[in-house]
């Protein structure tokens, strides 16, 4: 999981540079509640390929579908008992942000989760924590917030079932479900 983490890293900064190079002008500052923030720069548009490293086209479907896409990785974890988002969350919400804000028809629902710790009512309450936080960002980056809305399954759709932190530590989430492109 850590390396599927790395490689998307690896590939926002690729798309980044990318863009850098190219001045198209598009960013954002997502902010994590504490005042700091984080400039990007994505430009994943609505077109309907994806272009690789190497200027080829790879994928001619819809950018939500493409598995090599940053858009593919629509999870992100948290620490435990936290709603902060960290570097490698901001990484993917700014993909969805330039998405979103390029496709104003498209909708997502912002999903809070929790590992199996906690009574009923905290877990509920900080799903919604967590899926606020995610909105937060969304919203800072561009995205209306007509395209948002927020539901928090506490912890009863956990991803991963045992019992132990390498579980529970998959089962603290948000995940970006789109309702319409």
């Amino acid at each position: 999981m850590r390396t599927i983490m790395t490689l998307g890293l690896v590939a926002m900064m690729a798309l980044l540079l990318n863009g850098c190079a190219t001045g198209s002008g598009k960013g954002g500052v997502a902010t994590d509640g504490t005042g700091s923030g984080s400039a990007s720069s994505t430009d994943v548009g609505s077109d309907s390929s994806a272009t690789g490293m190497d200027g080829t086209s790879g994928f001619a479907g819809h950018p939500l579908d493409d598995p090599q896409s940053v858009l593919a990785s629509r999870t992100v974890l948290f620490d435990f008992d936290s709603y902060q988002v960290d570097s490698d969350g901001r990484a993917i919400l700014a993909a969805h942000a330039e998405y979103l804000v390029g496709n104003p028809a498209a909708m997502v629902v912002l999903e809070g989760h929790c590992d199996e710790r906690g009574t009923r009512e905290y877990n509920m309450a900080l799903g919604e924590r967590r899926a606020r936080a995610v909105g937060d960002i969304l919203m800072a980056l561009g995205v209306s917030a007509g395209q948002i809305s927020t539901s928090s399954q506490g912890e009863e759709q956990p991803v991963a079932l045992c019992h132990d932190d390498s579980c529970w530590r998959l089962n603290r989430r948000a995940e970006v479900v789109y309702t319409a492109r």
